[in-house]
């Protein structure tokens, strides 16, 4: 990536702008390429997802993830350019196109901002090849025309345009210069959801025949028994249909009010279809040097008063099937990783991370990170983690297909980000739904090992489904 020194009288007027993408079209002639030029610029404090909702197109990409606990928020929208992938390679794929798009982008502006510079958007399927009609493939990757983000009070809008050699500029540049002034003066009219389905439910169906998620567990139960493998993650599928088309945004709204501490996002195809969901579980993330990923399994729902709550708690510390769960992921992590030298420390014993409805056993893991290895290389490693797949992932990750009788599609896959700077973060697509017109498919998995017992996992994901389905019916 080439950064430029931004002429301040650039941001004078349109004119001032056109001329600077002219000299941006000039390096597209002399290199014979196209060029990505990115304008980051430091703006007053904005709210991502208003921003989002007032450019919002059902035929545009988009991506949004917001972390209240962890003071971020981010949203692109649009695609300037895209990647799509899948198979075995699918990863490296990906990471192949961020270098070949960054070693022809020129970054301008702000860029040691919060969230400065191009941004490379990731949505990894849950298996590495996709069943007809599908709407998500395998791998795809953006990167946004607008990109608004915020981090500890501070936000920057960044504009990703893309400049031929025989670029007309002026209509560019007019673009980019509306754009900057919504963002340093925006409006927060009053978002207009018409149709909006929340409210209206028609019917909720069960994917698959009655009782099918427990006889899946007893079968998976025999076959662990058998010794084919020592836990599997089964997931149940919900098909919701209302009277009017459900508004992505709006569902999100209410998750990431209600799930401060998960990371509430939506990811749109650009084909009418969102994946939407507050997952709690982060995948990796790789900043300064540092790599944080964290083991998230073993569950067991919250109490209605303090007292019922911390039993609940001291029994799900205590569970040896949910400490057998839990650390099948732990150890598991620790190996997939220290064959790329990533090695983490003696971690502790897991304690509790409670949400709004549920709470987990947790172990957060960190490292340093080598310096020959990349973002996407720890991410091949982990996905899908035991806390989505199972263990041995080789023995039972092939399995779920046969026993679930759906298509995971987005859900249990990987979502995220990798700056120009090879920076990122990635959370798994937990308690979510995939959403198009006014129909709105709910998921919802547990993991199940020799003490599973087939109602109970029933309902755990009953409790899991619920917080999805309060929010898309309010």
């Amino acid at each position: 990536m080439t950064i430029l020194p931004l002429d301040p009288r650039a941001n004078d007027s349109p004119e001032a702008l056109t001329r600077f993408l002219g000299e941006c079209r000039a390096l597209a002639r002399q290199r014979a390429h196209p060029q990505l030029v990115s304008i980051s610029l430091e703006v007053n404090a904005l709210d991502p997802l208003a921003v989002l909702e007032s450019i919002f197109e059902p035929s545009e990409r988009h991506f949004y993830v917001e972390r209240p606990s962890d003071g971020f928020a981010l949203a692109g929208a649009e695609a300037v350019v895209h990647f799509e992938s899948r198979g075995d390679a699918r990863f490296q794929d990906c990471q192949q196109f961020i270098d070949r798009t960054l070693a022809n982008t020129l970054a301008v502006g702000d860029l040691n901002s919060a969230f400065g510079g191009p941004h490379f958007f990731h949505a990894f399927a849950f298996a590495p090849e996709a069943e007809d009609a599908e709407p998500f493939p395998p791998a795809s990757v953006f990167v946004p025309r607008w990109q608004v983000a915020t981090r500890d009070g501070r936000t920057t809008a960044v504009a990703n345009v893309l400049i031929q050699a025989d670029e007309a500029v002026d209509g560019l540049a007019h673009r980019v210069w509306r754009a900057r002034e919504k963002f340093t003066s925006f409006d927060y009219a009053e978002p207009d959801f018409p149709g909006d389905g929340a409210g209206r439910q028609v019917a909720v169906k069960e994917v698959g025949a009655e009782q099918g998620y427990e006889r899946a567990v007893s079968t998976a139960v025999q076959r662990i028994r058998r010794g084919e493998f020592k836990k599997i993650v089964l997931a149940r599928a919900k098909d919701l249909v209302a009277e009017q088309p459900f508004h992505p945004l709006r569902v999100l709204n209410g998750l990431r009010q209600r799930f401060g501490d998960c990371y509430a996002f939506s990811v749109a195809n650009g084909a009418g279809h969102s994946m939407i969901g507050a997952s709690p579980e982060r995948l990796l993330k790789v900043r300064g040097g540092q790599l944080v990923t964290e083991a998230l399994a073993g569950s067991a729902r919250r109490g209605q008063s303090a007292s019922e709550d911390a039993a609940l708690g001291g029994q799900l510390l205590r569970s040896e099937k949910d400490l057998a769960e839990h650390e099948y992921v732990v150890s598991a992590i620790a190996r997939r990783l220290a064959a790329i030298g990533v090695h983490f420390g003696q971690p502790a014993r897991p304690t509790l991370r409670r949400l709004a409805n549920v709470q987990h056993l947790h172990t957060p893991l960190q490292a340093g990170m080598p310096e020959s290895v990349r973002l996407l290389d720890v991410l091949q490693r982990l996905h899908p983690t035991p806390a989505v797949g199972g263990s041995p992932r080789e023995a039972a990750v092939p399995c779920i297909r046969g026993l679930e009788g759906f298509a995971r599609g987005l859900y249990a896959g990987a979502l995220g980000w990798v700056d120009a700077r090879g920076e990122g973060e990635f959370f798994v697509a937990l308690r979510s739904a995939l959403v198009s017109q006014n129909t709105a498919r709910l998921y919802a998995g547990a993991g199940i090992v020799e003490g599973s017992d087939p109602r109970k996992e029933f309902q755990e994901t009953e409790l899991k489904f619920s917080a999805l389905l309060d929010a898309l019916m309010k």
